[in-house]
């Protein structure tokens, strides 16, 4: 799998008779792809007319003659039944390491609600209602709307006779990417697979982000309560499924801290995920919970307090010391601020007191030990 997200609920767009166009930033060369499409939180059945991979020069265009049909058990469309996924058989098609693909997919229905991940950093593409099956089209004239949202698309695999594997990003909004730029891709992952290409010794491995924005660890006893499938629950679907994957960097708790979870609550939430990577023969890194800073309470926000910086320290010591990780990498030590350790450095705060700045995510990417990725 050369790259991935994490589909979080059913989206609020209605797509009638209309082609999407989902960009997707592959970190692995390669001779040949597949995707998987998946319809975890739809209404109903998913028919897709016909589907297309290619190579995207510039906002919704692909370089000429590189748009290739796929197919799904060797035919041109395929419906997916609410709560599954599918994969398409084997394109062949060369692609680059750090290529940016277009995804593009007609939708016969009306009114089809997309299951989605909300907020990429990535901007995607669709024709307007009415418009029919563009799916084949090479030029960006036709999809006239853009969305952030990605829409269906799961996953891509590529076929690579010298890839390592794969490393799979498990976290939160700040693996998500929140405060990073739209269409750079300067997320801390973003950075590290730069890093694995560019080194005098590169590391033939995918970086894949399974990041989603206010995830938790666990659902128990959390208020408000969680809004999107926490790690517990969506790590066979996020994690394991995925093909080739040898490293997972666990890096969440934030969110269950916020919503008032005790250290023993994310300890043990964490341990569970931890132990059940381990449990697949694959090696876990865990990252320390970054600083956040003090707010009041506003609407669903329950705050953060000094006793959720308590909790926070608690929790952390916990991975530098005592947690079953294989390894770890200490972004806390990274981000704080030299005069209080308890806040992020001033120019690594996007603004928010929760999120790195673009320079604060570089900083993060930057202070990865590739050796780290070396090993297996």
């Amino acid at each position: 799998t050369a790259w991935s997200t994490s589909q979080q609920g059913l989206g609020d767009a209605r797509i009638s008779n209309a082609t999407v166009r989902v960009i997707a930033r592959v970190t692995l060369p390669g001779t040949a792809v597949r995707i998987r499409l998946d319809n975890t939180f739809g209404e109903g059945p998913l028919a897709i007319g016909r589907a297309f991979v290619g190579e995207r020069i510039r906002g919704a265009a692909l370089a000429a003659g590189s748009n290739h049909a796929l197919t799904f058990g060797g035919s041109a469309s395929t419906t997916i039944a609410k709560g599954d996924s599918v994969w398409s058989d084997p394109v062949a098609m060369n692609v680059r390491a750090q290529q940016d693909l277009a995804v593009s997919l007609s939708v016969s229905g009306t009114a089809v609600r997309p299951s989605q991940h909300a907020a990429a950093a990535v901007t995607s593409y669709r024709s307007a209602d009415g418009t029919g099956d563009v799916a084949a089209t090479e030029t960006a004239d036709r999809f006239t709307e853009t969305t952030t949202a990605l829409w269906w698309l799961k996953a891509i695999d590529v076929q690579s006779p010298t890839a390592a594997g794969a490393v799979v990003a498990f976290g939160d909004s700040i693996t998500d990417g929140t405060c990073s730029t739209l269409d750079a891709h300067d997320r801390w992952e973003d950075v590290l697979s730069m890093r694995f290409g560019l080194d005098a010794r590169p590391i033939a491995k995918a970086m894949l982000n399974e990041g989603i924005g206010g995830n938790t660890v666990t659902r128990e006893g959390l208020t408000p309560a969680a809004d999107s499938p926490p790690g517990l629950e969506r790590l066979d679907r996020d994690v394991l499924s995925h093909h080739g994957v040898t490293d997972v960097v666990v890096f969440m708790g934030t969110n269950d801290i916020r919503r008032g979870a005790t250290a023993a609550a994310v300890i043990s939430g964490v341990t569970t995920i931890a132990q059940r990577i381990k449990a697949k023969g694959l090696r876990v890194t865990g990252v320390t919970i970054i600083p956040r800073h003090n707010v009041a309470p506003v609407g669903t926000n329950t705050g953060w307090n000094p006793e959720k910086t308590r909790i926070r320290r608690e929790v952390n010591e916990w991975i530098r010391t005592k947690a079953p990780f294989d390894q770890v990498i200490d972004f806390d030590r990274v981000v704080r601020d030299s005069a209080d350790a308890d806040l992020m450095q001033p120019a690594f705060n996007c603004g928010d007191g929760i999120h790195p700045s673009p320079i604060g995510y570089y900083e993060m990417g930057k202070s990865i030990d590739l050796g780290l990725f070396r090993k297996r």
